[in-house]
Parts: C-alpha cells; structure tokens; sequence
C-alpha cells in the first residue's frame, strides 16, 4: 500500500480524472460517503472514528463535518500520504502510517475503498486487524465498488493507482464481515445518478437493494463484551 507514496501530491487530482464521466470530482464521493455514515448511524454514539486508508484525508475532512461531535483518526501505510493530511485535521485527531499508533476502542472504523487494493488472501487478516481497533458495539463501515457496474469498471480502468485492483462482489464483503467476528448490520447499493441525473439522488436512499449502484456498502457490528 506504500505505493501510494508516488500519488500522494496529486492523488485528488487523479481521482477525479478518473471519474469523469460521472460529471462529479472526488470531492462529491468523498462528501456523499461522509454524509451517507452521519445517516445510517445517527443516533447510534459515534464519538471516535478511524479512517482506515485514509490516503491524504479526502474523506476525513468531510467526516469531521459529518460527525462534528466526534474525534477523527487516520492510519495509512503510504507516509508521503499522511504527509499530506491537512493541519486542521491534524489538530483534532491523529493521522500516522504506523497501526500501531491507533486506538482499539473505536465507535466507528471505515475503509473506503481499500480492499480491492488487498489480495484475496491477505483481506482476512487486513479485516481482523480492523476488528481489533474496534469498541465493543463499535461498527465497521466498508465502501466498496460494485464490479457488476460497467461505469464503475470503467472508472477503475482509468485511474493509474487502481491497476491492482481486485474488485470483490458485495457478497464477499458481507461474508468476510461476518467471518471476521461482526454481526451484519446493512448491506446496500449506492451511488446510482451521475451529474446529469442529479434531480433523482433524493431517491437513492431507497434504492440500495439494487445491483446497479457504482459502489456499495457494508456494515458490520462488533457484539457487546
């Protein structure tokens, strides 16, 4: 994952070239994610948050405004990435390339799109060192693209740090969730309405159980002690 190291400086940049043909930059993916947590886990305490791959702290950022009331932390092996976090982030949480430097006690843990940088068989140990940072009752969030949108595969093809990409079907995801100790808690599509159909995004909410959306996302709770 260190390989990020070479992105780092334009990593935003890349992203939304790759993404193009949505209409929308990767700031609107990033906000949209943010923004989905904040509803699907209102109410539910989330007081400290770790962005797992954080990268340069595209999504952290919108996190914080997200959840204003809570701390936000980020871990990512790429140091040049880390580096590029932004001070205000910095000054409330804590961004490291070193694991070992995060918190297990965590209300909410996410990875955003890190797993199909993963190998099959590495994304076991990847999830239960996940686990391990994670609160009794604490949830893990995993956005994932959705390898049955042709967009979506697309979108992968063109971006110059996804050329390792192993895209895993929602399936594997609910599996490894629950294999990595966690109750499921949500399964559902996202993202469906590029720029020029902005007018029906209201409706995506409601539309999470078909397979069409460019990514998904999976959530998962750690049973109480």
């Amino acid at each position: 994952m260190a390989r990020f190291d070479g992105f780092a400086k334009n990593y935003e940049e890349l992203v939304t070239e790759s993404v193009q043909i949505s209409g929308e930059s990767s700031e609107y993916f990033a906000a949209y994610k943010a923004a989905y947590a904040a509803r699907v886990l209102s109410g539910k305490g989330i007081k400290k948050v770790l962005d797992y791959g954080c990268g340069v702290g595209a999504l952290a950022k919108h996190l914080l405004a997200a959840f204003p009331a809570a701390r936000i932390d980020g871990y990512d092996p790429s140091a040049e990435s880390i580096g590029c976090v932004e001070d205000s982030l910095r000054k409330q949480g804590q961004f490291t390339a070193s694991l070992e430097e995060t918190h297990n006690d965590y209300d909410l843990v996410i990875l955003s799109n890190v797993l199909h940088h993963i190998p099959p068989q590495e994304r076991g140990a990847v999830l239960a060192k996940t686990v391990s940072k994670l609160a009794a009752g604490g949830f893990l969030l995993i956005f994932e693209h959705n390898p049955f949108n042709p967009l979506t595969r697309w979108a992968v093809s063109q971006c110059p740090f996804d050329d390792d990409a192993i895209l895993l079907r929602s399936g594997e995801a609910r599996r490894r969730v629950r294999l990595a100790g966690l109750q499921l808690a949500r399964s559902q599509f996202i993202v469906f309405f590029p720029r020029l159909l902005a007018a029906l995004r209201p409706l995506e909410p409601s539309l999470g159980w078909l397979p069409c959306g460019a990514q998904y996302a999976v959530i998962g709770v750690k049973p109480a002690a």
